[in-house]
């Protein structure tokens, strides 16, 4: 099995900052409890804390695809539409090196 990683990130729109904030701590509740994320981390840039950076993994391909299909994640990326620039997260994808 071969670990699915991945980076997010999403820079807050002026005045929003909190909004995101609180979106993602709920959502971060939900993610760490689904049986294949193995990690999911939040973060914002010290000389930027409108930009948040999210870290997260999977246990495998399979895992990722059952987070992308869950309800929790469709209701947190509908509800930053309006919160972040252009409207969601932007995704990274990683493979790992050692």
């Amino acid at each position: 099995m071969t670990a699915k990683n991945l980076y997010a990130t999403m820079q807050a729109l002026p005045g929003c900052r909190e909004k995101v904030r609180v979106l993602l701590e709920g959502l971060a509740h939900k993610v760490r409890n689904e049986p294949g994320n193995v990690r999911f981390v939040v973060y914002t840039l010290t000389e930027n804390p409108d930009l948040f950076h999210v870290e997260e993994t999977y246990r495998d391909e399979e895992a990722f695809r059952a987070h992308m299909a869950t309800e929790h994640g469709k209701i947190f990326n509908k509800a930053i539409e309006t919160l972040v620039e252009g409207g969601g997260s932007n995704v990274v994808f990683l493979d790992s090196v050692i």
